[in-house]
């Protein structure tokens, strides 16, 4: 008897390979479960929704020229940036040798000595292209020169300077906008792969848990949650991705806590919570997903991030609890060991083994019932309108 008392006392932390979303609490092989519906944001935060068949949305794009730009990937607006230099010098030698041909400056050898050409030692279109590079690029070298013979060829000279300056101005602002974005301090947040169900405070809780990889502190934050699944309205209206919030506390007074370590969340399962219904016999037979999105403001640059995550019910084990990483080092530091960030372990409170079968009989026959009433109120709902 004392043995097997032993035996269910001691815990051992426990390691998720998350890559083949095994359960740990269950028994079940992961090939068994149902097929669920595609995530709508992934496990790195990335959305997996595509806008289609949008009326003039190309047209949309260019009205909102900043933003495209800034949102475009850097090899697109590395070939952008190179492409417009090119083709402004390009466009403007093509004008600066127009005019030189309209003027005649090409027919050197009909020059009296006393006329003087619109620009100086342009007798191509390559002295035209290298003389707006080397005009728009302020080298100068000093053979290509304009000259006061042709009003029309200085107002380009000025247009041309004017124009560009502007396009620089613009590439140049949306390099720096994109560079300071605070999307890749956002990657150094770092969620549990995976989140648990425990009972913390005496409440049954939905823990996740959450940690700043970097030093710089990150200010005023907050977490929150959305519940995505299927829904169906009183009159009979299928919701594909119904919303609904997920409010998460942590142990601070403060509603903005101080991520400086590892920090746990949780969301309380009581009646005013869209997952009151969760159970262990339930939750893998579930079709949700629960999105987590952290803001916060940088310190150092007081921009605000955010970081997003995503949890399906495959990634939620029952009974279990995260072990601790923080402790207190010889010399009085504080250490996170990030060795045990995504280690669980079964949880301490034996309720979680010892179920009420009754009571856990008598729920589903609830529910069965109430789901029944639903069907028969959307049926009569139906027939009334015909």
């Amino acid at each position: 008897m004392e043995n097997k008392r032993t035996e269910a006392v001691r815990m051992e932390p426990t390691k998720i390979n998350m890559s083949r979303v095994a359960l740990v609490n269950g028994g079940i092989d992961s090939a068994m479960l149902k097929a669920h519906k595609p995530r709508v944001m992934s496990k790195s935060g990335h959305s997996n929704v595509r806008i289609d068949k949008v009326d003039g949305i190309y047209l949309l794009y260019l009205q909102d020229l900043w933003t495209t730009v800034i949102d475009m990937k850097w090899r697109y607006k590395l070939t952008l940036f190179a492409a417009t230099f090119i083709m402004t010098w390009f466009l403007f030698g093509v004008i600066y040798y127009a005019i030189a041909f309209l003027h005649g400056d090409l027919e050197m050898n009909k020059f009296s000595p006393k006329r003087e050409p619109c620009v100086k030692n342009v007798d191509s279109l390559t002295g035209a292209f290298l003389f707006s590079l080397e005009s728009q690029t302020t080298i100068g070298y000093g053979f290509r020169f304009i000259t006061e013979e042709c009003p029309h060829a200085i107002f380009l000279l000025v247009a041309q300077l004017v124009i560009t300056t502007l396009i620089e101005i613009f590439i140049t602002g949306t390099f720096l906008a994109k560079i300071a974005r605070p999307k890749k301090r956002a990657e150094t947040i770092k969620f549990s792969h995976c989140a648990v169900i425990t009972k913390h405070n005496g409440e049954l809780c939905l823990v996740i848990r959450v940690a700043n990889m970097r030093k710089s502190l990150l200010i005023q934050c907050q977490l929150s949650g959305k519940l995505l699944q299927t829904y169906e309205t009183k009159e009979g209206e299928r919701i594909l991705l119904n919303q609904a919030s997920v409010k998460f506390n942590v142990d601070s007074s403060s509603e903005s806590p101080f991520l400086i370590l590892p920090l746990t969340f949780y969301h309380i399962l009581d009646e005013s919570s869209p997952l009151r219904d969760l159970t262990p016999q339930n939750l893998k037979e579930k079709d949700f997903e629960l999105v987590v999105l952290l803001n916060a403001t940088v310190e150092s640059t007081s921009a605000v991030c955010q970081s997003r995550t995503s949890y399906i019910p495959e990634e939620i084990h029952w009974g279990y609890e995260f072990v601790p990483v923080v402790s207190l080092s010889p010399n009085g530091k504080y250490v996170a060991d990030f060795s045990q960030f995504e280690k669980i372990r079964r949880s301490t409170d034996s309720t979680f083994y010892s179920v009420d079968s009754e009571k856990q009989k008598l729920e589903e026959k609830y529910r069965q019932e109430d789901q029944r009433e639903r069907e028969l109120r959307t049926m009569l709902l139906q027939q009334s309108n015909v």
